[in-house]
């Protein structure tokens, strides 16, 4: 009977995880459409409902009926398959992502995450990067050249940026003597790693902009010179797919620097309920991508690959070399 318990308690966390994070994209683009009104002053969506809240329901549906269209020399079955392969990585990850210790309800402990990983690091890193696949898939399965142009910046920006992005992790690392991200949001309950590793969260933020191809890094996309770069011949759900992707990589880059450099759900001097503290510093973060957006220019190829390769690298290897003398 326990382990029927057990069972049923992990699948309705996962369905939860899924269904907010599918829904997560509803409030997350109206938000990003009034920052960008209110950036440039202008007011943003306005229209369907108060102050435009339900346009993000509109958009949804029309995107869910609109005509699914393959190019006639595509490769069908890639072209399907990539925004499957782009949707997966990032849902698979939050398994692994704690929300906070525990929770009493009827007198039951539940835990606030769904699994525990001695090796959770490494696999948040490991199941990322299969996400690039769909990317480069849906730009070459659908045989366009701006399609094309746009997977193959994608490999190399995500390349040259999770290798900074994963030696910036290390310094954490060392200080919390785990992998496991609940040790290391523990190994944080009195000083937080922002004081000691403030290079590895610069280094670990701006390659997270890169991994989620967001401004000033979205050189996939960069609608100015390649239409819509990898998803140009794209359209309707598998449109969307691409779209709740970038969102979910988003609020996961933001999640990961919560947890790594700032606390977790550790909160200072105004006594909130942890899992409060977790979702208003999460919630700063995803404000700061969307402020980035409207804020910086694109960077050109090259300025992108110099920063990654001459900035980024040199930075998180002398970070690892310092922390590992200062807390050996």
């Amino acid at each position: 009977m326990e382990l029927i318990v057990a069972l049923g308690l992990i699948v309705f966390k996962v369905a939860l995880l899924i269904a907010i994070l599918l829904l997560l994209p509803l409030p997350l683009t109206w938000l990003e459409r009034k920052i960008a009104g209110h950036m440039q002053q202008r007011m943003g969506p306005m229209r369907v409902g108060w102050h435009g809240l339900l346009q993000p329901v509109a958009d949804g549906i029309k995107l869910l009926t609109k005509e699914d269209h393959i190019p006639a020399d595509a490769d069908r079955f890639l072209f399907k398959l990539a925004p499957i392969l782009a949707l997966a990585p990032p849902f698979v990850v939050f398994v692994a992502i704690p929300f906070g210790e525990s929770v009493s309800v009827l007198g039951n402990e539940i835990t606030l995450y769904v699994s525990d990983m001695n090796v959770a690091l490494l696999f948040v890193f490991a199941v990322i990067g299969i996400e690039v696949y769909g990317v480069i898939f849906g730009g070459w399965a659908a045989n366009s050249k701006y399609s094309l142009l746009g997977s193959l910046r994608t490999c190399a920006q995500m390349i040259s940026y999770e290798i900074p992005m994963g030696f910036a992790v290390i310094g954490v690392v060392i200080l919390a003597q785990s992998m496991s991200l609940l040790d290391i949001v523990r190994a944080q309950a009195d000083v937080w790693n922002i004081v000691y590793q403030p290079v590895g969260f610069f280094v670990f933020f701006v390659a997270g902009l890169a991994e989620a191809q967001r401004i000033p890094f979205d050189l996939a996309e960069a609608e100015g010179d390649l239409g819509a770069g990898f998803h140009t011949e794209y359209s309707g759900i598998r449109f969307a797919f691409f779209m709740v992707s970038e969102y979910v990589i988003m609020v996961l880059v933001s999640v990961l620097t919560v947890i790594l450099f700032f606390g977790g759900w550790n909160g200072v001097l105004i006594p909130l309920p942890p899992l409060l503290w977790f979702l208003l510093k999460v919630a700063f973060f995803v404000y700061l991508f969307m402020w980035f957006r409207f804020t910086f220019p694109r960077y050109r190829y090259d300025q992108l690959m110099a920063i990654g390769w001459k900035v980024l690298l040199p930075l998180s290897l002398a970070n690892i070399i310092i922390t590992g003398i200062a807390f050996s």
